[in-house]
C-alpha cells in the first residue's frame, strides 16, 4: 500500500512567557492590565500579535503590552506610575530562562 500526501496544513500555537502562567488560577494574569486584551493577542494599536507588539515587565512584576504602557506613561494623569499598583514605573531587565534539557 502506497500513501501519497496531496496537501498538508500546519497548525501552531504560541504564547508569551510572562512567568506567571503557573500562578494564574483565574486567567487574570493572561491579559494586559491596561487594554484587557490577552497577551497572545495584540494591543488596540496593532493589527498583528507577536514581535511587533511586545510585552514589557516592570520591577513591580506587572506585565503589559509595550504600546499600552507607553501610551499610559505619556499621559499626565499617570505620573509615570504603574497602572496596577501606582508605584513609580521602572522597566525590569527581562532575564531569559535557560532552555530545558
Amino acid at each position: 500500500m502506497k500513501v501519497t500526501i496531496k496537501q498538508w496544513n500546519a497548525v501552531a500555537q504560541w504564547q508569551w512567557d510572562t512567568g506567571k502562567q503557573d500562578d494564574a488560577t483565574d486567567g487574570e494574569e493572561d491579559v494586559c492590565g491596561i487594554c484587557r486584551n490577552p497577551f497572545e493577542g495584540c494591543c488596540p494599536t496593532c493589527k498583528v500579535p507577536g514581535d511587533d507588539c511586545p510585552l514589557i515587565w516592570g520591577e513591580c512584576t506587572h506585565v503589559f503590552h509595550m504600546h499600552c504602557l507607553l501610551k499610559w506613561i505619556s499621559t499626565a494623569a499617570s505620573k509615570s506610575q504603574c497602572p496596577m499598583d501606582r508605584r513609580q514605573w521602572v522597566t525590569a531587565e527581562r532575564k531569559v530562562a535557560p532552555s530545558g534539557r
